[in-house]
């Protein structure tokens, strides 16, 4: 089988430099390496069964051919997805700037300033928007964000609940279905009963600990919200709020109206449909619960020299500091999507938002007042764009297919119609003829015309809102396009440099697989439009599963999970509804490496385990006296063993089969955590090693972009045993037979960034992908090899080699006063973002080189590390004093007052090769500590907060 041309764009080295890398080595072939790399026990015996690669420009051409068995109908379904317009200076500007979309999450503060500047104007919209005191940086979906509120509530309940043994939670029955679902599947494993009815049948006094309600309703009225939240409060009971952000530019803030929580989703702010995602939802909360919210905070600090700076707040509350003891498993978010929904905000400002608000709005009472002048019922006493309109459903959705519009249809008697900001006053006519068409002949229009607005006087926004400068500066496009660029240059991404964080895969992301999400055949589809107008999706979609399940050797796939740590959960609740329905849901136990990810035991806890720590060897395997021993303790409760396959430690541990065969023995099920996949791809798989089930991470090894911490796609792959249980959704048949409830809000997540994935199998075919693993395994073997002088390596395989990441141990350098932070730092003045820190092995770093990097790039990043380790050694006090001061900025550089004991030339120019594209850290090092004892999360002055 030849190799697709492709392979030679995404794959760094060419032979020339492999051959030469091989030479380092004392190999002779690559074959070679593997054969000293990978247990032969757990080698594939035949190739993938996949197709050949084809060119870039084939791949498009056939991604045409997909899109146009797309149908674009004007939609007006509604239920949480919306057209919206997505400012084209934003589109191409963010969406399709790799120095946007190839960063990292921003755990290197000083190199990430623009992205998490843009990250606290997300904050601060929702904050001002929702009326709450603090906001994180972005969640999935607006239905795992309302799961996540009520599992904080739940841990939040006071003592006389607890005791009280209060476990109902309320949903109105106006809550969106998905998210009822996605309710679901969290509230069963941690014994919350969920009450699903009208707001009004209801008694709260009994046994309750919270309520969930829409605002507007899934249909859309609006209820008095005010009255709901003050009768939840005499009960002493917690609320969530699900709010349109748009609507709350014209109605008041729940905030206002003493709130707990508030969710949703931001894909009104620019965002396209792409059939489901991905979108940035948000969570906004109280102060008193900073410590407990999901996902990432981003808070004001300074740097060592007092200047306001950024930073990710309050991680010791995270899953990768607690993590079986954290309330939430969240990591990838959607950063970019939320990045995207800021400066839709920045772009338009206050007075922008509202006169979008303010047209939907009058459009739709537009359309009530034709629809009334036919005869027809609108039930919604008050709303903000939906209709709720009494009709022969299956009469109007003849004459709208017709036309090519969806509507909602709520029942046979009952069509919903929610409008947006695309409509025109020719949309509103359209959509009036098909109403008139249903008609009787016989009939007389009446008379209507009512303008008045349909929102509730008592609940009219009365408080300002984006109010910061911010927000008022850069509403023409050569301001916004300077104000984004100004940001893009304050941090480091792909297009700068390599960024080898081990376990993260930040390989390229290739323009071609890119393109196509930009296309409106592929953005501009809802999620729950019938199965007929998106073939073109369900082509692909389908394509993409069978390629995925060939690659983990599994019988099916589910695209549902929108992150990894979605797709862990996913995969357990599927093992528990498995070992349900063979009558074993007694076992309750998961098993867990101590080097696992947080998010596995984060996740074996949402999922109702009982999680048990198994040790690891000095060599950095499982322990297997130690796995076998607490096998044996709890034979009957085994219910999964989370595994890591090669390990965290960066090997491929040789006794794989002799451990998963440990555990079926015992009735258990083997998950395989698929972030270390990139070393596996046709060259062995999940099931050869004997797991179950594996989540994989498409932002990793399938090339989606991790857009500075999200979109991420967290598919899983299961054996024919689990299949009937894969996730279902409560608008299109998806998942199994016996499919457990959803795990996010459209049934095949974050379609549009699925897409990518597709097109980098598609791109390099059978071999392509085989030889990306094999050069991953082969660029991770020679940086060891050329640190291995510099650095302890502090794990390998049986015959000295390791798989695609490996770890070096910097605690010795204690001695000398540094510390592995002072290595991260200084890295940015070589022009590098650090590898992985202090994980897995607190002390440490771990690098990953991926397989899209040139010789060339890691002879630079080698030399680098090789430099700070002359510099850590340095008999020279100023040496010290250099480390200790890294990063170094370019303000700092050029200023007229120098009084360090060490050259400006030594600090911000080590090595030749940085004055070729010198990337300048626009902060000192930051002050970690300053920033979580001053928590300020969205728009203030930073001065003043600085001078505070």
């Amino acid at each position: 089988m030849k190799e697709s041309p492709f392979h030679k764009r995404h794959i760094g080295p060419n032979k020339k430099e492999i051959d030469k890398m091989l030479s380092t080595l004392e190999l002779n072939s690559i074959n070679e390496l593997i054969d000293q790399t990978l247990p032969e026990a757990i080698r594939l015996e035949n190739k993938l069964e996949i197709d050949e690669g084809i060119s870039e420009n084939d791949f498009l051409n056939e991604m045409l051919k997909h899109a146009d068995n797309n149908k674009c109908f004007e939609t007006y379904i509604g239920q949480g997805y919306h057209p919206t317009i997505t400012p084209a200076v934003i589109k191409r500007n963010i969406l399709e700037n790799p120095g946007w979309y190839t960063s990292y999450t921003p755990y290197q503060a000083e190199i990430a300033q623009g992205r998490l500047e843009a990250l606290f104007n997300f904050q601060s919209v929702v904050s001002d928007l929702t009326g709450m005191e603090i906001a994180n940086a972005s969640l999935l979906d607006e239905s795992s964000a309302a799961a996540e509120a009520m599992s904080m509530l739940f841990y939040l309940r006071d003592s006389a609940q607890k005791k009280n043994n209060s476990t109902k939670f309320f949903v109105s029955d106006q809550v969106l279905p998905q998210t009822i679902s996605v309710l679901k599947t969290r509230a069963n494993p941690l014994g919350i009963e969920l009450i699903i009815d009208s707001i009004d049948n209801v008694n709260l006094s009994d046994n309750f600990f919270g309520i969930l309600i829409q605002y507007p309703g899934k249909y859309g009225e609006i209820i008095d919200i005010k009255t709901v939240i003050k009768n939840a409060k005499k009960e002493n009971l917690k609320v969530i709020v699900a709010a349109d952000l748009l609507s709350l530019t014209l109605l008041e803030a729940p905030g206002n109206y003493n709130a707990d929580v508030i969710v949703g989703t931001t894909q009104r702010f620019g965002i396209p449909l792409g059939y489901g995602g991905p979108h940035a939802a948000y969570f906004a909360t109280k102060n008193d619960y900073k410590r407990n919210i999901p996902g990432r905070i981003i808070g004001q600090t300074k740097d060592i020299d007092d200047n306001p700076a950024l930073r990710m707040a309050l991680q010791t509350r995270e899953q990768h500091i607690k993590r079986d003891r954290a309330t939430s498993n969240i990591c990838t978010a959607q950063v970019l999507l939320a990045v995207m929904a800021g400066m839709y905000a920045v772009y338009h400002g206050p007075k922008g938002l509202k006169k979008i608000a303010k047209k939907i709005h009058f459009k739709t009472i537009k359309l009530e007042n034709i629809l009334k002048n036919y005869g027809f019922t609108q039930e919604n006493k008050y709303y903000f764009d939906t209709l709720k309109i009494k009709a022969n459903s299956e009469e109007i959705m003849k004459i709208a297919e017709k036309e090519k519009v969806n509507f909602f249809y709520v029942d046979q008697n009952t069509v919903s119609i929610a409008l947006n900001e695309t409509v025109t006053d020719k949309n509103i006519e359209k959509i009036a003829s098909i109403f008139k068409k249903a008609l009787k002949s016989s009939f007389k229009p009446k008379k209507v015309e009512n303008l008045q607005s349909r929102l509730p006087n008592n609940q009219l926004r009365k408080t300002n809102y984006l109010n910061h400068k911010i927000f008022s500066s850069y509403h023409s496009e050569s301001a916004i396009t300077r104000y984004i660029k100004s940001l893009e240059k304050k941090d480091l991404s792909l297009n700068h440099s390599m960024i080898p964080l081990g376990s993260c895969t930040m390989k390229l992301n290739a323009a071609a697989e890119l393109l196509p999400i930009s296309w409106s055949k592929w953005n501009n589809i809802h999620p729950f439009v019938p199965l007929n107008q998106a073939k073109g999706y369900q082509k692909v979609i389908g394509l993409l599963e069978k390629s995925l399940s060939e690659i983990t050797g599994f019988k099916a796939t589910s695209l549902q999970p929108n992150s990894g740590a979605q797709g862990e959960f996913a995969g357990l609740m599927v093992i528990r509804a498995f070992n349900k329905y063979r009558g074993e849901d007694h076992r309750d136990i998961c098993l867990i490496p101590s080097s696992a990810h947080g998010t596995n035991p984060a996740s074996a806890v949402m999922a109702g385990y009982k999680v048990i720590v198994v040790k690891t060897d000095k060599h950095g395997n499982i322990n297997f006296d130690d796995l076998s021993q607490k096998v044996k303790e709890n034979k009957n409760r085994i219910a999964a063993l989370m595994i890591t396959y090669p390990s965290t430690h960066g090997v491929f541990e040789p006794n794989i089969i002799e451990v998963t065969n440990l555990i079926h023995d015992f009735g258990g099920q083997v998950y395989m955590d698929g972030a270390n996949m990139n070393a596996q791809v046709g060259l062995t798989s999940p099931s050869k090693i004997g797991a179950d089930v594996c989540h994989l991470n498409l932002h990793k090894t399938f090339a989606i972009p991790h857009g500075g911490g999200g979109p991420g796609v967290g598919p899983i792959c299961v054996a024919e045993h689990l299949e009937p249980f894969l996730p279902g959704n409560p608008f299109i048949k998806t998942g199994g037979e016996k499919s457990i409830d959803a795990i996010s809000s459209a049934p095949w997540g974050s379609a549009l960034a699925s897409l990518i994935s597709y097109g980098y199998i598609k791109l390099l075919g059978e071999k392509g992908l085989r030889k990306c693993s094999e050069v991953a395994i082969l660029n991770s073997n020679y940086i060891k090899k050329r640190l291995e002088g510099a650095y302890e390596i502090l794990y390998s395989g049986i015959k000295g080699k390791v798989a695609h990441e490996f770890i070096i141990d910097c605690r010795p350098f204690k001695k000398n006063g540094i510390e592995v932070v002072d290595i991260a730092k200084r890295l940015m003045d070589y022009g590098f973002h650090a590898p992985t820190v202090s994980f897995p092995v607190p002390g440490t770093m771990m690098i990953e080189p991926t397989e899209s990097e040139s010789i060339e790039e890691i002879d630079k990043f080698c030399e680098a590390m090789i430099s700070i380790r002359m510099e850590i050694d340095s008999d020279n006090p100023s040496d010290f004093a250099m480390l200790k001061n890294a990063p170094h900025t370019e303000k700092m550089i050029t200023s007229d007052k120098w009084e360090f004991p060490y050259t400006r030339q030594k600090a911000a120019f080590p090595l030749e090769f940085v004055r070729e594209n010198k990337f300048w850290p626009t902060v000192r090092r930051i002050d970690e500590a300053f920033g979580d004892r001053n928590l300020i999360c969205s728009c203030t002055s930073i001065d003043s907060f600085v001078k505070s």
